[in-house]
């Protein structure tokens, strides 16, 4: 389908322009958000008539976004959500999440303005494209984590995943040496009883044969 941008979109032209589209690109996006008409004779001179406040309008539209940009670019925004010890969030966070903690911030931002490839499954930093107008975008920063103070870790540069990972470690460690530990106690203390019966018995034998000799020594004696 031809139609007639009434704005700049991205990959497709500059308002004026005559592009062919998808028809269901068209009728599912350009035409029903008024980024676009049909490039018939009509609509074409329509465009003409309009063209001046379009352009005005236009202006003013990037205007607000140029406004908007100066305080939103560069901006990082704290969401909270839980998490395994492996940083993967129960859940997600998608386009609808992220506008609304812009919202909370002040900033009307849409769905649809929010590029995001697919919803965030993990904790981190995620950097997030806003388009505030067809030649205006802001990037912002997107810090997912499980509490405020593990946010501004992550800020700092922290991997707060590996310390989950590590202190996991730790435990099982100690864990072992314990196990380890007691095991050597044990032996230890089988081997004393062992020695402590060797000596028993060696004094018992040493016992007996002072015993056979006494009486050995008595019988001589009598047969004298």
């Amino acid at each position: 389908m031809e139609v007639v941008l009434l704005e700049r979109v991205a990959k497709l032209g500059q308002m004026g322009d005559v592009v062919n589209v998808k028809d269901g690109y068209a009728r599912n996006f350009l035409l029903p958000q008024g980024r676009a008409l049909r490039a018939n004779k009509g609509n074409l001179q329509r465009f003409e008539n309009e063209r001046a406040q379009l352009e005005a309008r236009n202006l003013e539209r990037k205007s607000e976004a140029e406004s908007v940009n100066a305080k939103l670019d560069g901006a990082s925004f704290v969401v909270i959500r839980s998490s395994g010890d492996t940083g993967q969030l129960y859940g997600s966070v998608n386009t609808r999440d992220i506008a609304a903690t812009l919202a909370e911030e002040g900033f009307s931002v849409a769905r649809n303005q929010i590029a995001l490839a697919a919803p965030i499954k993990t904790l981190g930093l995620h950097g997030v494209t806003v388009t505030l107008h067809p030649e205006v975008s802001s990037s912002v920063t997107i810090n997912v984590a499980r509490t405020a103070e593990e946010a501004e870790r992550q800020a700092a540069g922290e991997d707060v995943t590996i310390e989950q990972i590590d202190d996991e470690d730790v435990d099982v460690n100690v864990e072992e040496v314990f196990e380890e530990g007691v095991t050597v106690d044990l032996q230890a203390e089988a081997e004393a009883e062992e020695a402590v019966e060797d000596t028993s018995e060696e004094t018992s034998e040493a016992d007996s044969t002072e015993e056979d000799g006494a009486d050995e020594a008595s019988t001589e004696e009598t047969a004298s």
